[in-house]
This record gives C-alpha cells, sequence and structure tokens, in this order.
C-alpha cells in the first residue's frame, strides 16, 4: 500500500512539475475553475499563457494565465474562503451555545411563570381572603425576579423587601386583624413604611433576599456569559484579515491556478505559516477562552440548593407561607405595635372576597412522585458544559485544524510552497500567537487586532462575573462547595442555618429541596393535604383552604409544558 501511494505521488509530481516547468499551452484549465467558481466575468481570461508583468502577488518568470484584474479578483476569493472555513469550523460550536442559550431563557421564564402560579394557588388556597388584594403583588415580584435574570439593573434585595412590605397591609387587615377592610390609603401607607420596623414575618424578608441573590445572579450571569459565547464566535468568524495576510492568502490558495496547477494544494508547513500568520490575533483569544469554558463549568457546578434558581423560585410559596404564619402566631404584639406607630385603625366590616378563579371545574392539583429519569435543570447544565468542554482548544488549535482538514495537502503528497511544486516545504514553521509570529517567512504581523482586544476585555470580565468576584454586594458564592460527595445538596438539606431557610419560621414540615419534574398531574389537591401548624401559645392553626381549580389546571398545564421542553432539549 505504501509503495503503492509513493508511486502515485510520484505521478501527481511529475504532472504537476511539467504543468509549471514551462509546459503550459493553454489556459483552459484554470478558465474552467474561474467560471466554475463564479469568480467574475470570463470574457478577459487569457486563452493561451502571456507574460504577467503586470502581477504585484502571483508574478512568476514563467508565461502564465493571469491578469492584475483576475488577480484582484482571486485575492477577494481567498479572504472569502477562509472566512467560509472559519465560520463552517465554528457552525457547531455557535449552534450549540446559542441554541442552549435559547433553551436556558425559555425554561428560566416558564420556572419564572410556575413559581408566580405555586405562590398565587398558596393564597387561594390557604388565604383565600387575601388572594384577590395580594395577586398585584405577587405578579410585581416575579415581574422583577424576570427583569432581574434577563438583565436589568434592580436589587433583588429591594424587591424582596417591596413585596414583604405591600404584603403586610394585607395580612394585618386580613389576618392579624380579621374584618378590618377598607383602610384609607394613608393608613396602609404608615404600615407599608412600619414593616422594616416591625419585622413582622421574622427572618423570612432576609432568607428570601439571601437566596434570591444566591440564585438569580449566577443564572443571570450564566445567561450573560452565553450571549457572550456568541458574540466572541460571531467577532472572530468575521474578522478583517491585513493585507499583507490577504496577498498570503492569494499566494497559498490561487497564485498556483495562474500556472495551471489547479488541483494542487499547499504544503502543510507553508499552510501553517500562513493560516497562523492570519490567525494570530485569534490564537490570543485562545487563553482566555479556556478560562471562560472552565468558570462556566465551575459556576453550573455550585449551582445547587439555595444557588440554584429551580430550586429557589419553586419553594418561594413555601417561604412566604412561613411568613404568614410567622405573623398570624405574632399577631397580639405586632397590633399592639402597630397602633403605637400608625395608631387604630377604622374597622368596617364587610364581607370577605373569594377568589377570581373558575371553582366548578373538577378539583385538580399536583402531587410529588418520584421521577428520577427525566432531567432537571442542573442536568441539562451538566449536559451542555460536557459538550462546551470539547471546544476549549478551539482557537489554540484552530489554524491547524483548518491546514489538516480542510486547506493542506497530505503528508508525502507533492505541494505547492509558494513558488511551485515541491516534495516537501523547507522553510522554518513558526508556532500560533502574536508573539510567534516575529519569524514567519510568509506572512508579517503588525499587532492586534483592537477587536480582539475588545473581545478579551469581555471575557475577562465575564470570567469575573462567573466567578463571583464583581460583586461586592453579594458573597462570592463558594464554587469548591460541590465536590464528589455534592455538599451543598447537603448542607441545604440537612445541617444549614436559619439564613438559607433550612428553619421555618412555622411551618418546619414544608420540604425544601424540589425538582420541577418531580411534579405531576394528579387529581391530589393541595388543598387536601391538612397545613396545620402549632402556635406558640400550644393552640393549633389550620390554614387548609378551599381549592383554586382554573389556577391548577393552568399550573398542570405548565409543568408538562417544562418537562415536555427539558425532554426536548435532551
Amino acid at each position: 500500500m505504501g509503495t503503492r501511494s509513493l508511486c502515485l505521488g510520484a505521478l501527481v509530481l511529475l504532472l504537476l512539475a511539467a504543468a509549471g516547468a514551462g509546459e503550459l499551452r493553454s489556459c483552459e484549465d484554470a478558465r474552467k475553475v474561474f467560471q466554475l467558481r463564479q469568480l467574475g466575468p470570463v470574457r478577459g481570461f487569457p486563452q493561451t499563457p502571456r507574460a504577467g508583468v503586470d502581477l504585484q502577488v502571483c508574478s512568476s518568470k514563467n508565461p502564465t494565465c493571469c491578469t492584475k484584474k483576475m488577480e484582484e479578483r482571486y485575492q477577494t476569493a481567498a479572504k472569502q474562503d477562509i472566512q467560509q472555513v472559519l465560520q463552517t469550523s465554528s457552525a457547531t460550536l455557535k449552534f450549540l451555545i446559542s441554541r442552549n442559550a435559547a433553551a436556558f431563557q425559555e425554561i428560566f421564564e416558564m420556572l419564572i411563570k410556575l413559581a408566580e402560579n405555586y405562590t398565587s394557588t398558596l393564597f387561594c388556597n390557604t388565604y383565600r381572603n387575601m388572594a384577590i388584594d395580594a395577586a398585584t403583588h405577587v405578579q410585581e415580584f416575579f415581574t422583577d425576579v424576570g427583569l432581574f435574570i434577563f438583565g436589568t439593573d434592580i436589587s433583588t434585595e429591594e424587591f424582596v423587601n417591596r413585596f414583604f412590605d405591600t404584603l403586610f397591609p394585607i395580612v394585618y387587615s386580613h389576618m392579624i386583624n380579621p374584618g378590618l377592610t377598607d383602610v384609607s390609603l394613608e393608613y396602609a401607607e404608615c404600615l407599608r413604611m412600619a414593616t422594616r420596623e416591625i419585622r413582622p414575618f421574622g427572618s423570612v424578608p432576609k432568607i428570601v433576599t439571601r437566596q434570591m441573590g444566591r440564585s438569580l445572579l449566577p443564572s443571570r450571569t450564566f445567561l450573560q456569559a452565553l450571549n457572550l459565547g456568541i458574540e466572541v464566535i460571531n467577532t472572530t468568524d468575521h474578522l478583517h484579515f491585513s493585507k499583507d495576510c490577504s496577498r498570503a492568502l492569494l499566494r497559498m490558495q490561487y497564485c498556483p491556478h495562474c500556472q495551471g496547477l489547479t488541483l494542487s494544494k499547499p504544503c502543510m508547513g507553508y499552510c501553517l505559516n500562513v493560516v497562523r500568520g492570519c490567525l494570530a490575533n485569534m490564537a490570543e483569544v485562545d487563553l482566555h477562552w479556556q478560562g471562560y469554558i472552565q468558570s462556566l463549568e465551575e459556576l453550573s457546578s455550585a449551582m445547587h440548593g439555595t444557588y440554584d434558581i429551580e430550586h429557589v423560585l419553586l419553594n418561594f410559596h413555601s417561604l412566604v407561607n412561613d411568613a404568614l404564619i410567622q405573623a398570624h402566631i405574632n399577631g397580639p404584639e405586632l397590633s399592639e405595635q402597630v397602633n403605637k406607630i400608625c395608631g387604630p385603625p377604622v374597622r368596617r366590616p364587610t364581607r370577605s372576597p373569594g377568589c377570581s378563579f373558575d371553582q366548578n371545574k373538577d378539583n385538580r392539583g399536583l402531587k410529588m412522585v418520584s421521577r428520577d429519569s427525566e432531567e432537571t435543570l442542573a442536568d441539562r447544565r451538566k449536559e451542555f458544559i460536557s459538550h462546551l468542554r470539547l471546544y476549549r482548544a478551539f482557537y489554540g488549535g484552530l489554524a491547524d485544524q483548518l491546514c489538516a482538514n480542510e486547506l493542506a495537502a497530505a503528508d508525502g503528497l507533492p505541494c505547492w510552497n509558494g513558488e511551485d511544486i515541491v516534495r516537501s516545504y523547507t522553510h522554518r514553521v513558526v508556532g500560533s500567537g502574536i508573539k510567534a509570529q516575529s519569524g514567519n517567512p510568509e506572512v508579517k504581523v503588525k499587532g492586534t487586532d483592537p477587536l480582539i482586544s475588545q473581545i478579551i476585555d469581555k471575557l475577562k470580565h465575564i470570567i469575573q462575573l462567573l466567578q463571583g468576584k464583581s460583586f461586592p454586594k453579594y458573597d462570592k458564592w463558594d464554587l469548591r462547595q460541590t465536590g464528589s460527595g455534592g455538599s451543598v445538596d447537603e448542607q441545604i438539606s440537612g445541617d444549614c442555618d436559619d439564613e438559607d431557610g433550612c428553619e421555618g419560621s412555622g411551618s418546619g414540615e414544608v420540604k425544601r429541596v424540589l425538582k420541577i419534574t418531580d411534579w405531576m398531574p394528579d387529581k391530589t389537591n393541595l388543598s387536601d393535604v391538612k397545613q396545620i401548624h402549632q402556635t406558640s401559645d400550644g393552640s393549633i392553626l389550620d390554614t387548609t383552604g378551599a381549592g383554586c381549580m382554573t389556577m391548577a389546571d393552568y399550573m398542570t398545564f405548565m409543568l408538562i409544558s417544562l418537562v415536555t421542553l427539558l425532554l426536548s432539549l435532551w
């Protein structure tokens, strides 16, 4: 087999050498390729070789099939060819990131909607008399959650406190002082302003603020990082090539055509020098791209428990329930404090409003079952990172990949060295990156491209965000917590402190760790499960409600949609 390949190579070499050694008699082959590639009109294409004294790059002592106009068209084609090859090489990577960026955004949107529905159902089922008044504030809260995740510059602490501040007047008039309605706007505002001082909900607002900051900020940064990844690829796909690079690409790709060598390919060493020179700036991205992927991987691994948006959003309604029970338990003390700050309220007994949902349908709710085979958000992130990890060295090895897979001749075959057909390339082959190009015999590299410098600066910044170094307001998330033992999950579900929300402020029986795909439609209503809590004086508080049928139907639909979405992305 080796002898056969050697003979074939020798035959090709002889044929190509014959074409390049003064034997060129016709330009028909070059003309056909020029026409087939649609590089321009062929009416000015020479029928027979001519002297190429007017050529600037493809000059030769032998007769040539090129004119100055054709040389210009070849140079344009050479730049288009390399850009096309670059875009083809990055297409899979770009699709991987853009597809997942869109998928994660859609999942986050659905999680927010699902969490909002859980919270609305809590009020409708368990605290029916407050449901209508609380609905607007619940909606506003989750609108703020969405705005924050998708990039709006707002404070999680601010919108969490705003939610509980606006909730207190409703809780006070319906739960602490039942039957107290139609309080004046001034009195309601006094109650709202007094919330921080009175602390009717105990430590719950602080817990929620901490959990929202821990989970929303990493998720927001994760999305921003994916969008930046797309920007990096788009920038490098459309990189501007220097004049010297364009001339080198022309010499490598199309100057052989001027001598009728339409089948020739550049030698591997020659190709590496040209492409490494042209992509020297792009190779500078390599180190930062590797850091980008590593930081994404570390952040993804750390997004568990109270750092996981899925866990936090789908448990928000439980913390709201804790807050309301806390206020109910401490009702007498809160009344005294309110009277001191805002004075006695005006009492106007009225019938408590019900939920505005259709209650004529059969009861429907949600039941927790074991669905270990289905994908969670953490699984989705893990799968994405495992694919992305394969591209860590993408920019560092891009020139080598292009030459080996697309541009250069195979080892052992005759090849073009920029001047003639030879057996091998004899010049020194330089490495990748700008510094290595000082000795490049084929391309002169002058300095760093400003666009590449901008991309590198953006990568440095996003790496800092991914590592939690640019947010002094929030503690840096501990990227080392999640080893093989999954210590974050153990901390959240085991011996964690009050600030993590593991110790309830009234409803300690509520489970904290949920998965989206653990919830499946069933005819068991949430209201069928008795919610009984023991108060500080030993009495029993039953907070079971009557149920919201249409809302539960809608939640079932949302859950099925979310599971379907996750499975479709598997």
